[in-house]
């Protein structure tokens, strides 16, 4: 099976992962009490946030071409307990452009690591899906102090490398700019979008909303990104991370491509290696966006992690 194959469904997962919704199907919690941050925006031109809830600081961040939104149901639950900091990624799901993609995903951990300081959150809890995760990762790696516990949501350090272990940044490098230049040129098409959409969670509601926020994305942030996601490989990069981690892996998306649970979980083991404190679950049916998919045991698997990991109040 060649890297392009095999890479399939990730690729998916990042095309239309964390694309969703403001239009999520509607709660039966009460509305969320909204806060307005004392941050303005061009202290982080590349993102905007979304404050609700009060309590201990969580940041949710979604995966590529998603708003911040595809954790409604998440935050619903978790309001009441944290003060949650929803990021939206400019370009993602509608959201406008940023000015320029250079270093764009740098820009963002950069621009993450600076809102959490000034808004003075202590040591927040980082929920991260997909790309979200790997920006989780990169977030803890280059500021072991900054932030709390994190919780990983089907992603993993170093894409690129799912089939060749061996495979670097650097020899990443065609194959990203490849998949770059695809992506840049035009619109993402709609038919693509919802086929992929529709290999990576089971409502079918939700894959027309997942599929929407794709073709609303702008083609060259979601270009640029991927390609920062391909090039840069965290492995090595995970050993400075100081804080508990859980991991919560998908993999019945990836049965079709000869994928089991087990051969899905060895590929987690191995990339999360070098990760100090860290536990890897994998859920049993759930596709890639498992806070959708397969949301009670997500719920139940964060809940009982950040009892365990509770941040002390100052």
């Amino acid at each position: 099976m060649n890297l392009t194959a095999y890479l399939r469904p990730f690729c998916a997962a990042l095309l239309t992962g964390a694309t969703l919704l403001t239009a999520a199907p509607a709660s039966t919690a009460s509305a969320p009490t909204l806060l307005v941050a004392d941050s303005p925006a061009a202290a982080h031109p590349n993102f905007t946030v979304r404050v609700v809830g009060k309590g201990q600081p969580m940041l949710l961040i979604p995966g590529l071409t998603c708003p911040g939104a595809v954790w409604d149901e998440t935050v619903a639950h978790y309001q009441k307990q944290y003060q949650c900091h929803i990021i939206s990624i400019n370009g993602f799901g509608g959201t406008p452009a940023p000015a320029s993609t250079e270093h764009l995903l740098q820009n963002v951990r950069d621009q993450l690591l600076t809102y959490v300081k000034t808004q003075k959150l202590n040591k927040p809890v980082v929920v991260g899906h997909s790309l979200g995760g790997f920006m989780a990762l990169w977030m803890s790696a280059t500021q072991p102090d900054a932030v709390g516990p994190l919780v990983i949501v089907d992603s993993l350090p170093f894409l690129s490398a799912v089939q060749n272990p061996m495979l670097t940044a650097e020899a990443a490098k065609p194959m990203a700019e490849g998949v770059r230049q695809q992506v840049s040129r035009g619109h993402i098409d709609a038919a693509t979008a919802r086929q992929n959409s529709a290999s990576l969670m089971t409502d079918t509601a939700r894959i027309r909303q997942a599929t929407a926020w794709s073709v609303a994305s702008d083609p060259a942030t979601v270009g640029q990104a991927m390609y920062d996601m391909y090039t840069t490989d965290l492995r090595p990069d995970v050993a400075r991370i100081q804080q508990p981690v859980l991991v919560l892996g998908a993999w019945a998306a990836y049965k079709a491509y000869g994928s089991t649970k087990e051969s899905t979980r060895a590929i987690f083991e191995q990339q999360y290696a070098k990760l100090p404190q860290h536990q890897i679950e994998m859920s049993e049916a759930g596709k890639h966006f498992l806070m959708w998919d397969d949301t009670q045991w997500f719920l139940a698997q964060s809940d009982a992690f950040l009892k365990q990991h509770a941040v002390a109040k100052k």
